[in-house]
């Protein structure tokens, strides 16, 4: 098959796209899909999370930036040997995107330009993991993406701003991206409180089409997680469980 390219993506902060992009690429390796993740964000918090250390290897802004000035793109990609997946890492510097992409011609493919190069023609999965934003890099990954899938906090406004993203998501289908599609929208950190379950019949109301079915709870676990750099899905956890029924899902709603 072809190579599917998924944004994990929401504009709000401490969701759980970090954790969502780390474990669902390391469970779909576990079924021995070939991934790769790319860091969109100046964070870095996903780079982290699987132990990148910079030793002056060329990273994700490195690629944007000489694909903006017409240069030959270096290789970003690096290998993560516990988690079984490949990745591209971010930095700080690309905090700077915004300002090097407004001068770009097609600024908003400039990513997709980069995934469309051979090195990246032999993964299933591309998966990216994006900045809490609607600005110039969501909407790159938006165009280079096929897919979408929304985690969304089960707790207080965590609704807040959701339909700013959905919207953006239709716009970019109507004009650069017409295969983009919403994969799913994924409840994160349930538990067993009132605002979970107001959130959660608040998701159904307004999304049920788009809700999926997978749960992922809230436990210390994620944090634990990222400090070990190894997913929580190469242990026999209830919070690795969830993400490997994400997995299935996504093949299932997706295809394989």
């Amino acid at each position: 098959m072809s190579k599917k390219i998924i944004a994990v993506a929401n504009q709000k902060g401490g969701v759980g796209k970090t954790t969502t992009t780390v474990n669902l690429g390391a469970a779909l390796a576990l079924i021995g899909k070939k991934v790769c993740l790319i860091d969109l964000d100046p964070q870095a918090n996903m780079s982290a999370y699987l132990g990148y250390e910079d030793n002056g290897s060329p990273n994700i802004n490195d690629m944007m930036m000489t694909a903006v000035r017409g240069g030959e793109v270096p290789n970003g990609i690096l290998h993560n040997e516990k988690n079984n997946v490949d990745y591209v890492p971010s930095d700080i510097n690309l905090s700077s995107a915004d300002f090097y992409l407004s001068q770009a011609l097609a600024r908003e493919s400039v990513l997709k330009r980069i995934l469309s190069a051979d090195r990246f023609a032999e993964y299933d999965y591309i998966i990216i993991d994006c900045l809490p934003s609607l600005g110039v890099l969501l909407m790159n990954a938006l165009t280079a993406a096929d897919g979408v899938v929304i985690p969304v906090q089960t707790q207080k406004f965590a609704l807040n701003g959701l339909q700013g993203l959905t919207d953006v998501i239709e716009q970019i289908k109507g004009t650069v991206n017409p295969q983009l599609e919403i994969i799913g929208i994924l409840p994160t950190m349930l538990d067993g409180t009132n605002m979970t379950r107001d959130t959660m019949e608040a998701l159904t109301e307004q999304y049920s089409d788009n809700l999926m079915k997978t749960r992922i709870s809230r436990s210390v676990e994620a944090a634990y997680s990222a400090q070990k750099c190894s997913s929580l899905c190469l242990n026999n956890t209830k919070l690795g469980e969830e993400y490997k029924a994400l997995a299935t899902e996504v093949l299932m709603r997706y295809g394989g």
